[in-house]
């Protein structure tokens, strides 16, 4: 007899965050603590604080790596659910609306007492993002809330960086999905988480990671001290049994795995916006074609335009009204 394909193809793990972006110069940046380009933590006196600061009212749209990368994916064809917490007002309710619409199975979010959790991203003239995230209700997900039921049917289960701020939920994620028999990614997020958690990813790599995505700031900090030579550390990355994905922005890719390895050329724009969600489109577009059996370039190529379209728009998401037309060149680079 033969086994029933998955009905869900791709379960996003992470926090469902309504991303607000606000355009600032870099002077701006000297009104928070911390390195431009990077994410930080906050409380909600100090994401109003900041907020409070600026000139004008931030945009707004759903937002979080891996709910990025899920919605994205929909969008692209791919069966998908989502597992994440939300909170308890009307920004809660109009994102898993949002998810819903565009045909994400809504099912397995958690629904928490708190606000939803927030991220400003402050979007300089380089069109570089500096991230503050207010958690919120997704900060309250605890590891008891996480089983293999959440992932039945669910063929890949794709994880986002940032929860390896907490390891212990990091570990449920992990554990329940392969429990549940589902192949896993893990974006490394940030220059900041892997700085956090070094060793602990290498022993996650060690029981069973099957691609991971990291930028190059985060190959950098995986690796300290070994430069800036991409293709050997994305060797260096496969070799730890994993497809290594290391995205270098304006520089393409290179993706290995096992012995071989392809450069991905960029998509070369004059248009930049905000590189804010690039990396989300990019992971987005390399699950698609890998999980609809695409070879390794050829999902990088779908991974290349997802990305540089994105970065043509203020936001993590490309706008509706652009969508089709960025589906089909997506679609024919992979031809």
């Amino acid at each position: 007899m033969s086994t029933p394909s998955p009905s869900i193809e791709l379960a996003g793990i992470g926090s469902p965050i309504m991303d607000l972006s606000a355009r600032v110069p870099d002077a701006f940046l000297s009104n928070i603590s911390g390195e431009k380009g990077g994410m930080v933590l906050v409380d909600d006196a100090e994401m109003e604080r900041i907020l409070s600061l600026l000139a004008e009212s931030p945009s707004l749209t759903t937002g979080g790596s891996a709910a990025n990368a899920t919605f994205n994916a929909t969008r692209l064809g791919l069966r998908t659910a989502f597992i994440g917490k939300v909170g308890n007002d009307a920004i809660a309710a109009a994102y898993v609306d949002r998810f819903k619409a565009v045909g994400v199975d809504v099912s397995r979010f958690k629904h928490g007492a708190a606000a939803n959790a927030r991220c400003l991203a402050l979007v300089t003239p380089d069109a570089q993002r500096t991230m503050r995230t207010c958690l919120g209700a997704a900060m309250t997900l605890s590891p008891a809330e996480i089983t293999p039921a959440d992932f039945a049917g669910v063929r890949h289960a794709h994880i986002e960086g940032y929860l390896v701020f907490n390891q212990a939920l990091c570990e449920a994620v992990l554990n329940a999905a392969r429990a549940a028999g589902c192949t896993i990614s893990l974006d490394l997020s940030s220059f900041e988480v892997v700085n956090a958690s070094r060793d602990w990813m290498f022993r996650q790599f060690g029981q069973g990671i099957d691609i991971v995505f990291a930028n190059e700031d985060e190959i950098r900090a995986l690796y300290p001290g070994r430069g800036d030579d991409y293709e050997g550390l994305a060797r260096a990355l496969a070799g730890h049994g994993v497809t290594a994905a290391v995205k270098m922005g304006r520089e393409g890719a290179w993706i290995a795995r096992g012995q071989e390895a392809h450069r991905i050329a960029p998509v070369h724009l004059d248009d930049v916006v905000d590189t804010n969600g690039a990396g989300d489109a990019w992971a987005s577009g390399f699950l698609y074609g890998v999980l609809r059996g695409y070879p390794l370039a050829k999902a990088g190529a779908i991974a290349s335009t997802l990305g540089s379209q994105t970065v043509r728009h203020l936001g993590p998401l490309i706008p509706d009204a652009a969508w089709p037309d960025v589906k089909r060149r997506a679609l024919e680079s992979a031809a």
